[in-house]
């Protein structure tokens, strides 16, 4: 019998799904760690970003790789919440810009980063006790994690989400873009050579699009009881 106070519960979904709400909320129910790999990638892009590895035609693979060596990421809890430093530095307040999320998306299809970040984050989880997201979580990093959920949304409401996240952060951005950049976001997460997107065949499917997160983490804590029982 599995104890619940020693799991790896891997959370795998769509950009805007509902999946990192859902992590939080089971990591602080069960007193896990929340590790959010998505931000990892944003990390390397933001440093990425700043370091000019970016050009119209896309990302620069020689530079990225050059600067990768020089990437320290790690997570501490600022003000009850989970924040990602670079290089000890907090560049939380940067990285949720759709911009950053955009460029996350492009670095992750690249293998040598894939590979930089997934030792990471089955390093941060090897001593169990941890709720992590991301997009492969579930068939790369923990494929063989005591819980898997694979979460999803309707595009429309995945969008709504997201475009009053960002008013609420004062960025200036329409529903329309965000749709768009959704959808890219959908199609290379799913279609990229390494990794893609997809639900592992022993995950449990959530599609919150008429769900409450009351009802989403009522739904998975159940889901949690019975697999330890």
């Amino acid at each position: 019998m599995k104890e619940k106070n020693n799991l790896i519960i891997a959370i795998d979904g769509y950009a805007s799904s509902g999946k990192s709400t859902l992590a939080k909320d089971l990591a602080r129910v069960l007193n896990y760690r929340y590790i959010d790999t998505g931000a990892m990638y944003r990390g390397v892009a933001f440093f990425a970003e700043k370091n000019n590895c970016f050009a119209e035609q896309g990302i620069d693979e020689d530079c990225l790789r050059k600067i990768l060596q020089n990437i320290h990421l790690s997570f501490e809890t600022v003000n009850g919440k989970s924040h990602l430093f670079l290089n000890n530095e907090d560049i939380e307040p940067f990285i949720r810009t759709m911009e950053i999320a955009g460029k996350a998306s492009e670095v992750s299809a690249i293998g040598f980063v894939r590979k930089f970040l997934v030792a990471q984050q089955q390093q941060i989880g090897k001593n169990k006790r941890v709720v992590m997201d991301g997009r492969d979580i579930g068939t790369v990093v923990f494929p063989h994690a005591d819980i898997k959920f694979f979460v999803e949304a309707s595009l429309e409401v995945r969008t709504m989400r997201r475009f009053k996240e960002l008013q609420e952060k004062n960025q200036k951005i329409s529903y329309e873009e965000v749709e768009a950049s959704l959808r890219e976001r959908d199609l290379r997460d799913t279609t990229r050579a390494i990794s893609p997107l997809k639900k592992a065949a022993d995950a449990i499917l959530i599609d919150n699009t008429t769900m409450t997160k009351e009802e989403q983490l009522s739904f998975s804590l159940s889901v949690i009881n019975k697999k330890v029982k």
